[in-house]
């Protein structure tokens, strides 16, 4: 079977992939952490889904397979990465607002200060899983940050992934404890010593 071309998602994909995450995300223990309340979970999942795409479509670092089936968001190199928008407080109760930020923060806080490419979410529909889009559009972004000569970073909170993703080049550079045990990973590649070099400078 053919794989689907991967495009660069645009402002009209935006439905497809945010229903897609909202569905892979499910039982992310994050993502349950932020929303775990089974009533609230999609609305407020697509509203923190929606503002990540929002942030990034007009960078062109959102690649996409089969429609939206599959979605890897990446943020390209900057001296600030990207926070929490503030306009999310008009979405959210006071208490998923601070679970929100005080997840928002700690990453943040454990991202290295050298420039990378970073993945911030990477997820495929669970109707379209086990056919390996999610590591084709994932090497996209791989690609680009080897074009660039730069590492890439990604967390994640699911045990099983760290195996998946060793498995795909990744090795763990970090882990955060609270407010849910997190990973951070890095794919070194060509990058990796250009980054040091420059952190260095």
């Amino acid at each position: 079977m053919t794989t689907p071309e991967i495009t660069i998602a645009t402002p009209a994909d935006r439905g497809a992939v945010i229903g897609t995450l909202v569905a892979a995300f499910v039982r992310d223990p994050i993502l349950r952490h932020l929303f775990p309340d089974d009533e609230t979970y999609p609305r407020h999942a697509a509203t923190f889904f929606g503002n990540l795409f929002d942030k990034r479509v007009h960078r062109s670092s959102i690649w996409t397979i089969g429609g939206g089936a599959s979605v890897a968001i990446w943020e390209p190199p900057a001296e600030d990465h990207a926070t929490l928008d503030d306009g999310l407080s008009a979405h959210y109760p006071a208490d998923v607002l601070v679970r929100v930020q005080g997840y928002d923060d700690a990453v943040h806080a454990a991202l290295p200060t050298y420039p990378f490419w970073y993945l911030g979410v990477l997820g495929t529909h669970p109707g379209s899983a086990g056919r390996g889009w999610g590591r084709a559009v994932m090497r996209a972004g791989l690609d680009r940050a080897a074009a660039d000569g730069l590492p890439a970073i990604l967390e994640t909170s699911k045990p099983g992934n760290v195996a998946l993703y060793r498995r795909a080049g990744w090795e763990v550079v970090g882990l955060l404890a609270e407010p849910v045990p997190t990973w951070i990973m890095q794919q070194q590649r060509e990058g990796a010593h250009l980054a040091e070099a420059l952190s260095a400078r």
